[in-house]
């Protein structure tokens, strides 16, 4: 009756169907013909049926011995550990064991057994196995009825239509069927786990669309109400694509409305500058999937890859007058094209601040809000002393005003790299080493720094992680409004104390621009200087920010 044989060469019988098998031969009394009574004899006898049994015996089986197992209260453990440090950083005033429990929470040994914990009850260590081959029936094609419910999301491949169940579709070139070109992540037809990329539609709610364009099943799907019937050829291949965990900065502006290539703009996800995404799907070259960070609508949403925005911004440079940028020296800068830039969280460590770095040009008043913010706690903020080759004056002390060293040695330390910046005035010169940052951080001190634009290339490193504060001048009218009322003397000339010349305010607003063009995607915060007072103010809240918030910081600096 079974498959299975043992050893001394007798088949394994199932209890269950031998006692069926056995109350069939007492049924002979029964209102059945000779007919069904076969039927079933040879039913309860066969190899398949017996395989079937013991299949379903030995799942029964697996089950029951699952039970005896503990299963986990949660699967993501990790998000809860992060939830649990912003809760405790909240706290207006924390108390030992707040900051005890703050501390533990974020060792790697602890946050590695979270990790593990959530490894094994998502399963995530199960191979992933290729999809089981259709079979073909006598040259018959595999067919699947797929019903959804129409909804308020994109299924198109055109220009426009009315949103619909959360797919994009459109005309194979190859054999002009009507095909699933994209399913969008969170939408209904993904949520269902039916519909994938590659199935070709057949029918929609009965009728053929076979020899029909994108539009004309549009025009189906808008005239249909409730549930929708697709009738769908599997694709051939399909891609079991897990739901990404990338975070990503985005260093432009993106409307979807005005984007005349992208596929469906129902589908398009609109973003500004600096919004952090989540990146969901990176399957197509072209237009990946993401969500807002933090946004409670979990259906994704279309927007252009990196290698599409970056052609895009080559493009848009080739076809610009780039004269005046290709009179810079560092020109080379604008090779780093900024799209999108993977960031990850960094907590708050006690006793180890960022290093806040202020970047603007000349004249601006960074040295000003500097002085200002050392004077409100100069135990707490420091700024490193600089280095020059100079001779050392009268009154001066080694290690006070400047590091005296021979021009040599400097010399050497330059072309090793050991500056963050360095320059030449009068013969002399002058520079800020990593080293004295790095012994400032150490030290539990929070580092000011005002340094040249250029500097951002050796500073924005994983060991320092600095907060890059810019300060801009406003317009150039409110900057000469601002400076002549509050009778600003001019940093352009240090031997003469005057006023800023009409010249001098055009270069300020000229080096604003070009330091923007070049490392605006640096920028973790910016700060209109347009009046002392209030620029100062938000520069110590951001100062308070950085100490006391989880920020996003590219994602090599956390791992």
């Amino acid at each position: 009756m079974t498959s299975d044989v043992m050893g001394n060469g007798k088949k394994k019988t199932d209890p269950a169907l031998t006692d069926l098998y056995a109350n069939l031969q007492k049924a002979a009394n029964l209102p059945s013909t000779e007919e069904e009574l076969a039927f079933l004899n040879e039913l309860l006898q066969s190899k398949e049926l017996n395989a079937l049994v013991n299949i379903h015996n030995r799942i029964l089986g697996n089950v029951e011995r699952r039970r005896c197992f503990p299963i986990p209260a949660l699967s993501d453990g990790m998000h809860v550990l992060a939830d649990v440090l912003e809760l405790l950083l909240q706290q207006p005033q924390r108390t030992e064991e707040c900051q005890e429990l703050f501390l533990m929470l974020q060792k790697p040994l602890l946050q590695g057994l979270l990790c593990a914990h959530d490894a094994v009850a998502q399963k995530d260590y199960y191979p992933h196995l290729p999809d089981i081959p259709v079979e073909e029936d006598d040259g018959e094609q595999t067919i699947k009825i797929v019903q959804l419910v129409k909804s308020n999301e994109p299924l198109t491949g055109t220009q426009s239509a009315e949103p619909i169940v959360g797919a994009t579709i459109k005309t194979d070139e190859g054999t002009g069927k009507i095909v699933i070109a994209r399913v969008m992540h969170g939408g209904a037809a993904d949520r269902s786990g039916l519909i994938h990329v590659g199935d070709e539609v057949v029918e929609v709610n009965g009728i053929n669309v076979e020899g029909k364009e994108p539009n004309d099943v549009l025009a189906i799907l808008q005239s249909s109400e409730g549930t929708i019937t697709f009738k769908l050829v599997p694709a051939e291949s399909r891609l079991n694509s897990r739901e990404s965990k990338v975070r990503v900065r985005a260093h432009f502006d993106y409307d979807s409305s005005t984007d005349p290539y992208i596929p469906c703009k129902e589908a398009g996800l609109d973003f500004k500058k600096g919004d952090v995404l989540h990146i969901v799907c990176q399957d197509d070259q072209y237009w990946w999937q993401a969500r807002k960070e933090g946004d409670k609508n979990m259906r994704a949403g279309l927007i252009p890859s990196r290698a599409l925005q970056e052609k895009r911004i080559l493009h848009e440079r080739e076809s610009q007058n780039g004269e005046e940028e290709n009179a810079e020296n560092d020109d080379f800068d604008r090779e780093l094209i900024a799209t999108y830039e993977e960031v990850a969280k960094l907590y708050p460590r006690p006793g180890i601040f960022r290093p806040v770095v202020l970047i603007g040009p000349p004249g601006v008043g960074r040295n000003e809000l500097k002085r200002r913010l050392i004077d409100t706690d100069p135990e707490k903020f420091r700024t490193p002393t600089p280095f020059t080759s100079r001779s050392i004056k009268p009154g001066e002390v080694d290690g006070k005003e400047y590091f005296f060293v021979p021009r040599e040695q400097m010399e050497a330390d330059i072309e090793k790299g050991k500056y963050i910046e360095f320059g030449e005035y009068k013969g002399n010169l002058y520079g800020t080493s990593a080293d004295s940052v790095k012994a400032i951080v150490n030290s539990g001190h929070v580092c000011i720094l005002n340094p040249h634009y250029q500097a951002l290339k050796m500073l924005r490193m994983p060991q320092l992680k600095p907060y890059i504060v810019y300060i801009s001048p406003p317009s150039l009218d409110v900057l000469k409004e601002t400076r002549m009322a509050n009778h600003a003397r001019s940093t352009f000339d240090v031997d003469n104390s005057r006023g800023f010349t009409e010249d001098e305010f055009k270069d300020m607003i000229r080096h604003s621009e070009r330091i923007e063009f070049l490392y605006e995607h640096f920028f973790d915060e910016t700060i209109v200087n347009d009046d002392l007072g209030v620029a100062f103010g938000k520069l110590l809240t951001a100062v308070n920010r950085v100490e006391t918030e989880p920020l996003w910081v590219p994602a090599s600096w956390v791992q």
